[in-house]
């Protein structure tokens, strides 16, 4: 049967946990309405939110350190003791910015927090900014740990807590900043967990049966931000000069739109194909993961579960901007686009290759903003207790491990010899797509999947 995410769904399997999950919600409302919006470039400010999580973690406690590399720009870092002090620590982390939003084009004003139905499932949601990314993370994490604190509990091992600003851009004011300049915050830690993960994917068997996955983060492909940059004569356009800089990028930026990356199968997502077909019991024949026709071929036959593999098969290179001139009368002697790249974990050699191959002689590329690949492994304990968690509170659940087509702070923690993985457990009702939802308009999350996720977490970080 598909999964109703209804008060009954999941039975109550620790005492007084009903309470912390009405703790995330309200958690996840005010967190909404501190607008933290992330405008890029530096401009960004987390301090209200990063002020209010900070007592809500006071409250459990805890004695938060909000640190800051520029005004309001904030960060929150906490460390919760363990009863064993020889255990390795472990590194829970999200963030507080969020991306802009448009009132004009939403149902209910983005950062007002409200409850309301939502209307693909009839069921009540939190909506706003910042509602599945990744607010309600960040609530529901400090909603398990004030429940501890209320219960007189406590984990085996320390837990470091980070609640960062500009994950959204380039890191600088959060995580980078806290890895560079504040890195004895996390001693021990050699395992963390953070967005990127743990939420319901609705699927179903060749023969109509439904399954239900949950993939967690085990790699993410790398950042490559571009500028491409053509240098000409300028000139009068009645008088076209032979070396125009618009039309030597222009040409760059179509052989590289319209390239066709090669196949580049990384281990994780090898595991992610062999577990989600087995899921899924699709028919397997020899040699379907060894061409790129035949990943493809099988990928399409995953249905609903095919974009969590899809992307990651491949590096890939988005134009995304253009910028020339100054007057239609004018060549200009200097053109410049923006190009989003991104690359799998042992790719990056063939990535810089083929860009100098594809903007040939006239065009020059750099690095705006780069971040590398990274991977952790599946077969460890750390990732069995992941799996564990969500499938003590949905048993018949298949959980399976992806790389992930984008990028989260994992790419800074990992500098630090930690393993990072992408578990933010949130159930998720059969026809609400969680991916549309992130960077979307109307972003909202299900009530009861937040009180889900308070479970599963609960679960895991005493394990």
């Amino acid at each position: 049967m598909p999964l109703h995410v209804t008060a009954t769904s999941f039975p109550e399997r620790t005492d007084g946990l009903a309470a912390a999950g009405e703790d995330a919600v309200h958690l996840t409302r005010e967190l909404v309405r501190r607008d933290s919006t992330n405008h890029g470039g530096g401009q960004g400010d987390e301090r209200a939110a990063a002020e209010y999580v900070a007592e809500a973690l006071g409250d459990a406690g805890l004695s938060p350190k909000v640190l800051e590399p520029a005004p309001r720009r904030a960060n929150v870092v906490a460390r919760v003791p363990g009863t064993d002090p020889t255990a390795p620590a472990l590194l829970v982390h999200g963030h507080l910015d969020v991306v802009p939003a448009d009132a004009a084009d939403w149902t209910l004003p983005p950062f007002s927090g409200e409850i309301a139905d939502c209307p693909v499932t009839g069921e009540p949601a939190v909506w706003g900014r910042g509602a599945v990314d990744m607010k309600n993370s960040v609530a529901m994490v400090t909603a398990v740990l004030r429940h501890w604190a209320r219960h007189g509990l406590r984990p085996r091992r320390d837990i470091v807590v980070a609640f960062v600003a500009d994950e959204e851009d380039s890191a600088a004011y959060g995580a980078d900043y806290l890895v560079r300049e504040h890195a004895g915050l996390f001693e021990g830690c050699t395992t963390a967990i953070g967005e990127g993960g743990g939420e319901t994917v609705h699927a179903r068997t060749r023969s109509g049966q439904p399954v239900r996955l949950y993939p967690v983060g085990a790699a993410e492909r790398g950042s490559a931000w571009l500028t491409l940059r053509a240098r000409g004569r300028a000139g009068h356009g009645s008088r076209p000069p032979g070396d125009n800089a618009i039309g030597a990028l222009a040409a760059a930026v179509a052989r590289l739109d319209g390239h066709a990356w090669p196949l580049h199968l990384t281990p994780v997502t090898r595991a992610s194909i062999d577990a989600i077909a087995a899921a899924l019991e699709v028919e397997r024949t020899p040699g379907d993961t060894e061409t790129a026709e035949a990943v493809d071929a099988l990928v399409a036959r995953l249905g609903t579960a095919a974009p969590l593999i899809g992307p990651t098969t491949r590096n890939s290179a988005a134009p995304t901007m253009f910028s020339a001139g100054y007057k239609v009368n004018v060549v200009p002697g200097e053109a410049t686009a923006g190009v989003d790249g991104r690359v799998l974990p042992g790719g990056e050699a063939q990535f810089a290759a083929t860009l100098d191959a594809l903007t040939g002689d006239r065009v020059t590329w750099e690095y705006a903003h780069r971040s590398p690949p990274v991977a952790a492994p599946v077969d460890v304990p750390a990732f069995a207790a992941l799996r564990e968690a969500l499938l003590l509170h949905d048993p018949g659940a298949h959980v399976v491990p992806v790389c992930l087509a984008g990028g989260t702070d994992a790419k800074v923690f990992s500098r630090l010899g930690i393993d990072c993985y992408g578990f933010s457990p949130l159930a998720q009702p059969e026809g609400l797509d969680y991916t549309e939802l992130l960077h979307g308009v109307d972003e909202r999350v299900p009530v009861e999947g937040l009180r889900f996720g308070v479970r599963v977490l609960d679960t895991f970080l005493r394990s």
